[in-house]
């Protein structure tokens, strides 16, 4: 390929020609002869490089294409930049939120798997914060955070969120909170000591309780009591396999065994019969899971005949020993012997003790097993799951007495009247009563 030689900025373009410093052809003198111009043949000459004109802006246009989109994808991140910090800035930064710790009473509620951000909503929702924002701000860097359960919380209104944070982590903040236990019955216990056992309905009534508009206000439980006997049993939601026996039951006493041991949310402020219908459909909700209804369809019984041995069964032995006292139960019904079982004595008696006396064995009435055969009208207590389990699978044996003969609870059984009166004198010695 030919050389191009240097070419002067704005300067003429050298017409193509031999290299410099070669012979030169001679320039003719005046004006050429006329006729034809003759032009050498294409092939001798050198061929010509052809160069842009110095106001051809030929590569620039090939520039500005490519950097055309730079220009834009840099513009596009710009913003998201700014708009991100802007986002920054109003979130963390510009936050509304109030001071101090609040004042006033709110009860808010907290459901299984809230979120931290959720609660900053329901807590906005409510009055406490002034957005969720500011509370999940001040919750960002507490761990306890998220050991928050379930349930029903005392708070304030225009609380601050790290105030906020802070009341809702306080034990003392979580209401409406209900223990039930196994063995524990409807109505308050006395022992021979003096002490009293808070029944079912107290412990309801305890639970209700919370601050609103400045004033303590609890259900009390003469209002759940009259709500448990006026009120239709389907319609406070009494499972359907119950209602039969329930409607047959002594209004007083008709709901007894059928809020089963375990822990309850209890909205507080809410009226009675709401307060009975939420805890009977979580109880319910229980026994199905239990295992009672199809157990019980197994055994050829029904829900509330096992549920009421359960609970004999719940007074009477200690977890090991539940299901050989079933077993004994059992047996005695099959033999249509009546049970004699102290804990049944006992359920109607302001005053209970571990003996019962003979006075109050000769008392009349459905729930006495030394008179009356069969089982009693109603469960005498709330019975666990271990209790339940027992009454569906009884122990094979041919037990039919048993007595407590050890101070920790232990039992000792026996098939024959002899046997029995041997175990309770040992029982005695043991002081086991």
């Amino acid at each position: 390929m030919p050389a191009v030689g240097p070419r002067m900025a704005g300067g003429p373009r050298r017409p193509p020609g031999p290299p410099e410093g070669g012979p030169q052809p001679a320039r003719p003198e005046g004006p050429p002869p006329p006729g034809p111009r003759r032009e050498a043949p294409r092939a001798q000459q050198p061929p010509a490089v052809q160069q842009p004109e110095p106001d051809e802006p030929q590569a620039a246009p090939r520039t500005k294409r490519r950097r055309a989109p730079v220009v834009l994808a840099a513009l596009f991140l710009l913003g998201v930049v700014v708009a991100g910090g802007a986002y920054t800035y109003l979130t963390w930064f510009s936050v509304p939120d109030y001071e101090g710790a609040g004042t006033g009473d709110v009860v808010i509620e907290i459901e299984e798997g809230d979120s931290t951000r959720r609660i900053g909503v329901v807590l906005a929702e409510n009055g406490v914060v002034a957005a969720p924002e500011s509370f999940v701000r001040a919750a960002e860097d507490d761990e306890r955070i998220r050991s928050v359960q379930p349930g029903f919380y005392q708070m304030r209104r225009q609380m601050s969120g790290a105030a906020a944070v802070a009341m809702l982590l306080d034990p003392a903040s979580r209401v409406g909170q209900l223990d039930v236990r196994g063995g524990v019955q409807l109505d308050d216990t006395r022992a021979p000591d003096g002490t009293v056992a808070p029944g079912v309905l107290s412990l309801i009534s305890q639970a209700s309780c919370a601050r609103i508009d400045g004033q303590e206000s609890c259900v009390s439980v003469d209002e759940l009591r009259t709500a448990m006997m006026e009120t239709d049993p389907a319609e406070l939601g009494v499972p359907e396999w119950a209602l039969e026996n329930v409607s047959a039951a002594e209004p007083a006493r008709r709901l007894e065994g059928l809020i089963v041991p375990g822990r309850y949310d209890v909205p507080p402020g809410a009226p009675a019969v709401e307060v009975l219908r939420g805890l009977l459909a979580t109880s319910g909700e229980r026994l199905e899971a239990s295992g009672l209804v199809a157990g019980a369809q197994s055994i050829g019984s029904t829900p509330y005949e096992v549920l009421t041995i359960a609970s004999l069964v719940e007074k009477e032995a200690i977890n090991p020993d539940m299901p050989k006292v079933a077993r004994v139960i059992y047996n005695r019904l099959g033999a249509g012997r009546r049970l004699e079982l102290d804990s049944m004595v006992n359920y109607p008696l302001d005053l209970q003790a571990l003996r019962t006396t003979a006075e109050d064995r000769a008392r009349p009435g459905p729930y006495n097993s030394y008179q009356v055969a069969g089982l009693p009208p109603t469960p005498i207590a709330a019975a666990g799951r271990e209790a339940i389990a027992a009454a569906l699978n009884p122990e094979p044996g041919p037990w039919l007495y048993f007595v407590r003969c050890q101070t920790d609870g232990t039992s000792c059984f026996a098939e024959t009247l002899e046997e029995h009166n041997a175990n309770v004198r040992a029982a005695r010695q043991n002081g086991a009563f």
